[in-house]
């Protein structure tokens, strides 16, 4: 047996969260280089078709590839569970349960992803374009207060306020232009299909399949099965209606560009693999606030890429100025979200009589609840509890257990340190 690395959980999620964003701005630079060697033969409107189609053509094959060899045993574990989710125990067909959370993930993946190149087909600097995906904070703030019974804190609106100026300070290009097409796209196209896919992407990893987690690699896999099925249907309804030929342009480009396109995706499954699993062990916003990180690593991203693909070359320290302001509220904002932080576990006796599963609804609609178990031995019920303020949060949660009847006695424990295997 390969013995499992342990390390404390918070630092584990942001390992995870920023290795994820590492991967993802050496994919943005890889696609840069080709969106600009497609734009050449092509208008802007097409390659964000194209290049789309081939993304995930391709990328489903890297992926599947990929997936095999991970699902290699080594010394009685998958590969796959030793390097990068231990969750992972090779591959699988998808459960009724996720099915729904597949559909909607594949659309809001297709939907940002040909936005995503639409945009980048318009701005060649990755440092001024990856940016704007940061602005989806505030968009999963909202979606979370509503749909996750979890309201922001006052530390959580604050730190994503400064992550998303951080962010956009920061993607102002080198050229000193900030363009209103792109940006449009990014609000209402890009950001807005990142949102239902990071939602969709969190519910299928909390999800337990077969009384075991989810793994973010089987995750991965269906979900650009699922994406490539929407890219499709839609690039053929609009070659219909319209009489244009993307998908017999798509497929002629597939070879000429498979290499890079084949390198691009492979990096690109790591980086969304990673996500997911950072997605499991955090808020959709504050993952994302996180990943606010790759503001940093897109701009020497930017200067690799510029001895391939004509960039602009900066000519003002005002500039250089302004984005390092960014850079610096983008670090100020991680680190709010990473020094705020409070889980508890909540030991809890019912009174003689109550049906455990009655209690346990009860609890869990309990905002800040982030997980309730059915236990043995001196407690029926332990539940695991995640906020931003401890006074707050601990005031609020302590008060609904205390009007719930069913309880007979329960005791509050803070964690002080918490592991997790690697």
């Amino acid at each position: 047996m390969i013995p499992a690395i342990r390390v404390r959980r918070k630092y584990l999620f942001y390992i995870v969260a920023i290795t994820s964003t590492i991967f993802s701005a050496v994919t943005v630079g890889i696609d840069t280089i080709i969106t600009s060697w497609l734009s050449a033969r092509y208008p802007s409107s097409e390659v964000s078709w194209i290049y789309g189609f081939n993304t995930f053509f391709i990328g489903l094959i890297t992926t599947i590839l990929i997936c095999l060899l991970l699902s290699i045993r080594v010394r009685g574990r998958r590969l796959g569970s030793v390097i990068i989710d231990p969750a992972f125990d090779g591959l699988r067909f998808i459960t009724k349960e996720e099915f729904k959370y597949h559909i909607f993930a594949g659309l809001g993946n297709a939907i940002s992803t040909i936005g995503y190149f639409y945009v980048l087909s318009l701005m060649v600097d990755p440092s001024a374009v990856i940016p704007f995906f940061r602005v989806v904070i505030l968009y999963l703030l909202l979606v979370e207060m509503i749909a996750e019974k979890n309201a922001p804190t006052l530390i959580e609106v604050q730190s994503s306020v400064i992550v998303t100026l951080g962010a956009i300070l920061g993607s102002i290009s080198i050229s000193g232009n900030i363009e209103i097409a792109p940006l449009a796209a990014m609000f209402f196209v890009v950001n807005p299909g990142w949102v239902l896919f990071s939602i969709s992407q969190r519910k299928l990893k909390l999800l337990r399949i077969n009384g075991k987690p989810n793994d973010s690699i089987n995750i991965r896999l269906w979900n650009l099965i699922f994406t490539l099925v929407f890219v499709i249907a839609i690039m053929l309804i609009h070659d219909i209606s319209t009489g244009t030929s993307y998908i017999a342009d798509s497929l002629r480009n597939c070879r000429e560009f498979f290499g890079m396109v084949a390198i691009s995706t492979s990096i690109t499954f790591f980086a969304y693999v990673l996500y997911i699993r950072a997605l499991g062990m955090g808020k959709a916003s504050i993952t994302e606030a996180v990943r606010a990180s790759i503001v940093i690593f897109s701009i020497p991203v930017t200067f690799i890429i510029s001895h391939v693909v004509e960039i602009p070359v900066p000519q003002s320290t005002v500039l250089w100025l302004i984005k390092a302001i960014g850079i610096i509220l983008v670090v100020l904002g991680i680190l709010s979200f990473a020094l705020a932080q409070i889980t508890a576990y909540i030991f809890i006796k019912a009174k003689s009589g109550v049906r455990i599963e009655e209690l346990i609804e009860k609890i869990w609609k309990i905002r800040g609840i982030e997980s309730v178990s059915a236990v043995t031995g001196n407690y029926d019920v332990i539940a695991k509890v995640r906020i931003r303020t401890l006074p707050k949060g601990y005031e609020r949660i302590i008060r609904k257990l205390e009007s719930i009847p069913d309880i007979h006695e329960f005791r509050w424990y803070s964690v002080l340190k918490e592991w997790s295997t690697v």
